[in-house]
């Protein structure tokens, strides 16, 4: 018997979202990832049959929608305030002192929880379904995040709700294993690193393009539960149980205290565990459970006075910087490294530290031989932070001019920190250069991974990227975990990559700040890639969001003569070098439309498609700049939006007629 499309649909999400829950919340996975994603292979399919089927608390609208042009501002139900600060015990026992004579010396109870490093985000859920994210913005109002936050996996999008409408705040994170990764791709695209877990975070959850924060892999921990602005229940530890009934991720690692001895004890415990933790903290939250003496200390002006953050020290140490050596990274950054001489900072010997760039060591006023004082915060490398003494013989740092790999040229541009060996074969840039050149978003050559690379470059069979397409079966059978069929499949893949559009091709180059987006609006304005590198920074300027800098590093990576010999290989072995210029008439150009809700008889992508086609531009976020709002069943959030801004909306029936259909 044929199932129900209705039901199985019903019956997929149900599963889902109990493997999502499983995986992402509680850590215990009972299905591979392959099974997971057949079926949500198999959801997709049978909401792209059946569209009028699809809800906004699909797992399959995580992800979802174009980039916005901007974010729009919403006020809380209730102030976002900050926390004081206790900075060492003696200052977490004078908060305990003014606790107590507020509340008249009757008995209170703390809630210990680890102070997570992120941004505090406020989830809305009305009839158990998540409808709207804001960030904490000034406290007082934020942006709305509503797309970004659907693509974080520890979010649930549908819960069983204990209140019909309620407010969840907690902490969006970037955990240590993914912020390594996030940098590893920034370094790939030319792009500064982030500092911190935290600057990662929030930068992801503020980008317009709502598939760049899916990629980031964002976490998200409950700690507050309110309705209509206010605290659900009336024990702080009972909304955090609450929370955690309805599957929502609430860090485990919390303690109802009954002194402050007990807390005390919790943050000793925690600052000597911190540095087993898969992401960052900084200390240790403390609030007054009860929610009525919450409201009996009330709050000042910036922050509560039922609550307050004690923050652990900076963990550092001394020892004496003995040289300093350049690193050439993999997108040409040159990186001063410091030699250290070896220390033990919280159980990690310490003999290296990034310097950063030039502009970094001379604020700092370091030189070689001098007492320095070298900080470590988790998995993020050690730094220097200041100059303890002077040494008795220090040297002046002075930065190569010539690249100390490849003898190329170094080039740091105005208004830019960095300095950069600019040849793309630069033995200390191929390795990553190839990678990033094979990735599935840019060549997209199936079977090219880390291993293989170095067995390719080491061996001197590729020393540029044009190399890949020289490559021969008995190049790569000798090769180690390299097999006839392996080497044929590869080979079949590079093959396949000539067919792939320009953008991807000049993502592929891997000049300094052009990464997928800059590529393609610069592939749609000119067109082809001897356009490109003909034109001067003036010309490339006026391609959309191509500024001064993006504009001098084209220039730069062009004016290299090695890059051009490049090109030209790549233009001999068939790569595609032109693609048509996207259509500027039409009846819907110069417009700019929004999709929500469920259309009659369109999906949403059918729509865009067919609003591109007629010259219009399809945005992710309702401003002042759009033109129309399309709303379908069970508009969201944006339909609001458009009626608040005086946007007009239309329905299907409406769009069909602009389009002339």
């Amino acid at each position: 018997m044929t199932p129900n499309p209705q039901e199985e649909i019903e019956r997929l999400r149900a599963e889902l979202r109990r493997h999502e829950y499983l995986y992402y919340v509680l850590d215990q996975p009972e299905i591979t990832d392959a099974e997971y994603d057949a079926m949500m292979r198999r959801l997709r399919a049978l909401e792209a049959e059946h569209p009028e089927l699809v809800t906004p608390d699909s797992p399959t609208q995580r992800v979802g929608g174009a980039p916005r042009e901007g974010f729009v501002k919403v006020r809380h139900s209730s102030p976002m305030l900050s926390l004081d600060n206790a900075l060492n015990e003696g200052e977490l026992r004078e908060f305990d002192r003014r606790v107590r004579e507020l509340l008249g010396g009757e008995p209170y109870r703390y809630v210990a929880e680890l102070k997570l490093d992120g941004l505090s985000m406020a989830a809305h859920y009305e009839d158990g379904v998540f409808r709207q994210a804001v960030t904490r913005g000034d406290g007082e109002e934020g942006e709305d995040v509503t797309e970004n936050a659907r693509t974080i996996r520890s979010l649930p999008l549908r819960v069983e709700a204990m209140f019909p409408r309620f407010e969840v705040r907690g902490e969006v994170i970037m955990d240590r294993a993914a912020f390594e990764k996030l940098n590893a791709e920034r370094d790939r695209e030319g792009l500064p690193r982030y500092a911190n877990p935290r600057n990662s975070a929030a930068g992801s959850l503020r980008v317009l393009d709502p598939s760049i924060t899916a990629s980031r892999q964002l976490d998200y921990y409950a700690y507050f539960l309110l309705v209509d602005g206010a605290p659900a229940l009336e024990s702080h530890w009972s909304c955090l149980d609450a929370l955690a009934a309805m599957r929502f991720k609430v860090n485990p690692a919390r303690r109802l205290c009954e002194s402050l001895e007990e807390v005390l004890a919790f943050c000793r415990e925690w600052e000597g565990k911190r540095d087993s933790l898969p992401y960052e903290i900084d200390g240790v939250v403390l609030k007054i459970d009860s929610a009525a003496q919450q409201r009996r200390l009330g709050w000042t002006a910036k922050a509560p006075r039922w609550a307050i953050a004690f923050k652990y020290p900076p963990r550092q140490q001394s020892t004496v910087l003995e040289d300093i050596e350049v690193q050439v990274g993999r997108t040409g950054v040159l990186t001063p490294v410091a030699h250290l001489r070896p220390v033990q900072i919280s159980g990690v010997t310490v003999s290296r530290a990034t310097l950063h760039n030039e502009d970094e060591i001379q604020r700092l006023g370091v030189q070689i031989g001098d007492e320095v004082i070298v900080e470590r915060s988790g998995d993020v490398i050690p730094k220097i932070v200041a100059v303890k003494s002077p040494g008795a013989r220090r040297r002046p740092f002075v930065m190569p001019k010539a690249c100390p790999v490849c003898g190329g040229e170094v080039v740091r541009e105005e208004g830019e920190a960095a300095s950069r060996c600019i040849n793309t074969n630069c033995p200390a840039r191929l390795k990553e250069s190839i990678l990033h050149f094979a990735a599935r978003s840019v060549m997209d050559i199936d079977g090219l991974g880390e291993a293989l690379v170095d067995q390719l470059v080491d061996r001197g069979l590729v020393k540029s990227v044009a190399d890949l397409y020289a490559l021969t079966k008995e190049d790569l059978i000798h090769l180690e975990r390299m097999g006839e069929k392996s080497a044929a499949n590869l080979l079949a893949s590079i093959e396949a990559s000539k067919q792939r559009p320009l953008a991807r091709v000049l993502s592929g180059l891997g000049i300094p700040f052009v990464g997928e987006r800059t590529a393609q609006i610069l592939a749609d304005t000119f067109g082809s890639l001897d356009a490109i590198m003909r034109a001067d920074e003036e010309t490339l300027q006026r391609a959309e969001e191509v500024g001064p800098k993006v504009a001098q590093s084209i220039r730069h990576f062009f004016h290299e003569q090695r890059n051009r010999e490049l090109v030209e290989r790549l233009r001999a072995v068939g790569l595609r070098f032109t693609q048509e210029k996207p259509k500027s008439g039409g009846p819907l150009a110069g417009l700019t439309f929004v999709l929500t809700g469920t259309l009659p008889h369109m999906t949403r992508e059918e729509a865009k498609a067919r609003i591109e086609a007629a010259g219009g531009k399809v945005s992710g976020s309702v401003s002042r700049k759009t033109n129309y709002v399309v709303a379908g069943e069970e508009a969201g959030s944006k339909l609001e939006k458009a009626r608040q801004l005086g946007v007009p909306v239309i329905d299907e029936a409406r769009l069909l007629e602009l389009l002339g259909q």
